[in-house]
């Protein structure tokens, strides 16, 4: 059998139908498939990618860590000179309450690592989250993400769960002072790219301050440049209790993270001790790929080009079958008819070498968060065959 019956037969399935596309290298902006084929990447592994696929200096970081030391011993025994230097780097770009970083294996760990952290310093047991937002897979992030149709097959899950409306005034007084924490996206990516509006989201702010529940910022997408600052709650004037952090952070490999005070983080140090506690998170080699990508982001400054490479998009995308397109930098989401147009959409560009997908709450809308290297021209080029794909319905 040939690689594609095998995975077919052998490795498990999250649908029915999967691209089954047979990558065979990844570089920059591009992917190549078994057969020669040539595909520009516009999704970035769902917004891993950041600076584009096996960038040099991360390739090199991973290589000479790999030749140091692997795993060692279990997250937190040990000094690990990946881990210290990749928090470091993190906490000197942010605010000063935000200065202890817990490594993970992906964002939904770091999402469980929240939740616990925040019921174990409030001592509360009630925790919110907002409709239309996405938070993981695993039992407790998928209690709180919001889309009963993606929940209802796993109950029971957590209790105590309450989900609000996003961008709603009325849903901030169901939050009180038995809240642990107020799950929220800066940017709600599986949503369709829902922008907070900024009086609202400050009102959540001052909500969370009244009642003493943390407000957890989730930038497991958005993080790292995607939305043209380094962390997009730059651009709303609040700050999180508790930042979670994923995909980009590892530079291609698998890191999450969620940061917060010394203070609040040393509640997970006693009774019990070992209140989180993880084998492979923060592991060197993904650490120090980390930190090589999270270097490059600063030292290539392509941040500051995110949002006019944002407007370029907006400017090359019009077209009588495109409904709305929402963004902010290089996260956006093209509205169409239906999910059946956006599929056959989708199916036209990857056909003809541009690789794009949808979104879980929104599949009438196509997802567009390239690697943010992305250039003008490749810009252009993958508007005219998304418009040329739209052209054939």
């Amino acid at each position: 059998m040939n690689n594609r019956q095998l995975f077919l037969q052998h490795v498990a399935q999250t649908s029915d139908a999967p691209l089954a596309l047979e990558i065979v290298k990844a570089e920059g902006m591009y992917m190549w498939d078994v057969n020669g084929r040539k595909y520009l990447d516009l999704i970035a592994g769902i917004s891993v990618c950041n600076m584009g696929h096996c960038h040099p200096a991360v390739v090199k970081a991973i290589q000479e860590q790999a030749q140091q030391y692997m795993h060692l011993l279990v997250y937190g025994e040990f000094v690990q000179s990946p881990q210290v230097a990749y928090a470091k780097a993190l906490t000197q770009h942010l605010p000063e309450n935000l200065d202890s970083v817990y490594f993970t294996n992906s964002g939904a760990e770091a999402v469980e690592g929240a939740m616990k952290l925040a019921k174990r310093f409030t001592g509360r047991t009630e925790v919110a989250a907002f409709n239309r937002s996405y938070h993981g897979s695993t039992q407790g992030a998928l209690s709180i993400l919001g889309d009963e149709y993606w929940r209802n097959a796993y109950r029971p899950l957590l209790p105590g769960i309450q989900h609000l409306e996003y961008n709603n005034y009325a849903s901030l007084e169901l939050i009180t002072h038995h809240t642990a924490a107020v799950f929220a996206e800066s940017v709600q990516a599986e949503g369709g790219v829902n922008l907070p509006q900024l009086e609202w989201i400050h009102a959540l702010r001052a909500k969370c301050n009244e009642t003493g529940a943390l407000l957890i910022l989730d930038e497991v997408q958005c993080g790292l440049g995607r939305n043209g600052t380094l962390w997009a709650f730059e651009q709303l004037g609040i700050i999180p209790d508790i930042l979670l952090l994923g995909k980009a952070l590892g530079g291609g490999m698998p890191l999450g993270a969620f940061i917060s005070s010394r203070t609040i983080m040393w509640s997970l140090t006693n009774n019990p001790v070992l209140g989180h506690i993880t084998t492979f998170g923060g592991h060197p080699v993904n650490c120090a790929a980390g930190l090589a990508g999270f270097n490059a982001l600063l030292e290539s400054q392509v941040i500051k080009d995110v949002n006019a490479k944002g407007e370029l998009f907006r400017k090359h995308l019009q077209h009588p079958a495109i409904k709305a397109v929402r963004s902010l930098g290089l996260m956006m989401a093209v509205e169409l008819e239906s999910f059946e147009v956006n599929k056959k959409t989708i199916d036209y560009c990857i056909a003809n070498g541009v690789l794009t997908d949808w979104f879980l709450f929104a599949p009438e809308c196509m997802r567009i968060a390239p690697p943010l290297i992305i250039t003008e021209e490749e810009i252009v080029q993958a508007c005219k065959v998304i418009c040329e794909g739209l052209d054939q319905l």
